[in-house]
């Protein structure tokens, strides 16, 4: 979610309009305007003062993304992924089908 959704979906919510919340934010309602439809990008300091004004908390999180520095390490990572594998249902035939493709117009 961007900032233009969570503001506008935070003063929808919250029942205001934007000269309401641009009052209660210390901003402009043509700012906020600029800011719903993705024209104008607020810093996090004004998203986090906006979204406080229309009646919200505001939590920031940092987690570690699975490519670089991680929680898994790569082998763990990977019986993770072949622990889900397994999970899944398999069927296998006896015999192997495969198309089978011509080369040079030939085909075997």
């Amino acid at each position: 979610m961007d900032a233009a959704e969570l503001i506008r979906d935070a003063r929808s919510s919250a029942g205001l309009t934007l000269r309401q919340l641009g009052e209660s934010a210390g901003t402009s309602h043509s700012t906020l305007a600029a800011y719903e439809s993705g024209a104008k990008s607020p810093n996090a300091r004004t998203l986090h003062r906006v979204l406080t004004a229309a009646g919200y908390a505001v939590d920031v999180e940092l987690r570690a993304r699975q490519r670089g520095t991680s929680e898994f390490t790569r082998g763990a990572e990977l019986e993770a992924v072949l622990e889900l594998a397994a999970a899944f249902p398999a069927r296998h035939s006896e015999r192997l089908e495969a198309p089978v493709f011509g080369y040079g117009g030939l085909t075997t």
